[in-house]
């Protein structure tokens, strides 16, 4: 696994700059950067080109978000917790904006690549509402959707949408989590921005990923 950090020197709270205009495209900034890393680990180890995935919380999931949508040639799929959809931000300002009530959708059609979301209802940093925006750039309105309560035993109760294309097949999932604060689902109660009491995210998040090799171009 790869976990790239950010610097202090390149933003002053570490996180990436998924809100910048040129951190959101292809052979451009940051995204350039991650795909870059990602390549040179590929060509280090035995690693399967079709089952490649990228995840990440709030900024993380954010550029995450970026680089699914930028390289679906590399990423098979792609997982976003407590982040935001491409392009909802352009500047620190409409990323703020964004963050507490969720910005204007930029993209006219979804992209495609298979996404899962978990957002806790609760998240006062980056409004729930970022969940949804996600999950319609990525599988668009057209699709149909399962809805499903999960109550968790002895923790979080969760809403789980599954978006299915018209060929029946699983194309994004969509984690709602009652009452989690902006904190990975089902962390370690040890670690920093976690949420032991939440359903398992990193599981979930595997499980889907193991579902979603990527697609042959045809």
């Amino acid at each position: 696994m790869l976990y790239p950090a950010q610097s202090q020197q390149m933003n002053p709270q570490r996180c990436w700059n998924w809100f910048k205009h040129n951190h959101q495209a292809r052979r451009r900034g940051e995204p350039a950067l991650l795909a870059g890393m990602t390549r040179e680990v590929m060509a280090r180890h035995a690693i399967d080109p079709d089952r490649v995935y990228v995840a990440g919380l709030s900024a993380g999931g954010a550029m995450a978000a970026i680089l699914g949508d930028a390289y679906p040639d590399l990423y098979a799929a792609v997982g976003v917790h407590s982040g935001l959809a491409t392009g909802i931000a352009k500047d620190l300002p409409s990323a703020l904006g964004a963050m507490k009530g969720g910005g204007t959708q930029v993209r006219a059609d979804a992209s495609g690549i298979p996404t899962i979301v978990f957002h806790g209802d609760a998240d006062t940093t980056v409004h729930p509402s970022n969940g949804e925006q996600v999950i319609a750039a990525s599988a668009g309105t057209a699709t149909a959707v399962e809805v499903e309560r999960l109550n968790g035993a002895g923790g979080r109760a969760t809403t789980r949408r599954v978006h299915r294309a018209s060929d029946g097949a699983v194309v994004a999932e969509h984690w709602l989590v009652h009452g989690a604060p902006h904190a990975w689902s089902g962390g370690s109660a040890k670690g920093s921005y976690t949420d032991a009491h939440g359903p398992d995210a990193s599981a979930e998040m595997m499980r889907f990923f193991l579902e979603h090799p990527r697609r042959q171009a045809h």
